[in-house]
């Protein structure tokens, strides 16, 4: 059995959620369980905590921890917890990786190192290769950092050689990124596509799933799409897209949490600012949001559940 068939329950829509904090920089719990209870009644295929979306280079272990047990607590259809890992050393990605397995995660995303340019493609994979040993789960590269890019090439080498390396989620170079990755490397692990405004462009292109912050703010909105494309409906699953596109447009770029928090407040499910110093989005985000989400507001009045 190849990994692809092994790990085939990981697919689909896996929303990243955020990470709610108080006035103060303390975890806001009760808000991150509304969050996470939210993104998984719309009926999400996956969902994971401490990403980008959750701000997850500056959280605490042990916060991680913690939103990993609420889910838990909250997860009645028992679907895949995808912790996220952005640390700066091995050793640390170790620490923290342990403690999300013990919590109760059924797989890790972990985010390649940064700092002062990252490491070279054996740096990478000895990085890998370590915590694959170390932590017997299911490891997805984000392939995200700028300054240390996992190359197709070298994703295709680690896929092969590490034991718990089991996919890609491919948030470098938009869709020609994704292309190549995909054609690379999709015979030897799943390939997961993050390209928030272009969702069903990258599932015709053969995407095993997408994980990307979009999900966790249009989480039954993302089912939708990706439903429709499984049943054939590839024009209306790409009318839904044009909305997307228009909201992700206005949230994306550097310190978009902040952005992403403020649609949420937009649309009625705000969980507070970002944490400092990325803190609250200015007025003319939020008009700009306001104006963006305004399609999407209307469509969701007529057609779904819940904003």
């Amino acid at each position: 059995m190849n990994k692809r068939e092994q790990y085939s329950y990981l697919y689909g829509i896996i929303a990243p959620v955020v990470t709610p904090y108080h006035a103060d920089g303390t975890f806001n719990a009760e808000a991150f369980r509304e969050q996470a209870k939210f993104i998984m009644d719309a009926g999400v295929h996956g969902i994971s905590p401490g990403g980008s979306t959750g701000e997850g280079c500056a959280i605490h272990d042990d916060e991680r921890n913690q939103m990993i047990r609420i889910i838990k607590e909250e997860n009645t259809r028992n679907i895949p917890i995808v912790a996220g890992i952005i640390r700066h050393s091995t050793r640390d990605a170790i620490k923290a990786a342990k403690e999300a397995k013990e919590a109760g995660a059924d797989a890790l995303m972990i985010t390649p190192i940064q700092y002062l340019g990252g490491t070279d493609a054996d740096g990478n994979y000895r990085y890998y290769d370590a915590i694959s040993e170390a932590v017997d789960l299911p490891i997805v590269i984000y392939n995200v950092i700028p300054q240390n890019e996992v190359k197709p090439d070298d994703a295709y080498r680690m896929l092969r050689g590490i034991k718990n390396l089991v996919g890609i989620k491919q948030s470098r170079g938009s869709i020609d990124g994704f292309a190549a990755m995909y054609e690379k490397c999709h015979e030897e692990g799943l390939i997961f596509a993050a390209t928030d405004e272009m969702p069903e462009n990258t599932y015709l292109m053969g995407a095993d799933g997408e994980i990307a912050a979009i999900l966790g703010l249009f989480p039954e909105l993302s089912v939708k799409i990706w439903d429709l494309h499984k049943e054939g409906k590839y024009q209306e699953a790409m009318d839904l897209q044009r909305m997307v596109y228009t909201v992700w447009m206005s949230i994306t770029g550097s310190q978009f949490p902040r952005r992403l928090k403020a649609a949420l407040e937009c649309i009625g499910r705000g969980c507070g600012d970002a944490l400092m110093p990325l803190g609250r989005a200015s007025e003319e985000e939020f008009e700009q949001i306001r104006n963006a989400l305004k399609p999407y507001v209307e469509y969701a009045q007529k057609n779904l559940k819940h904003l």
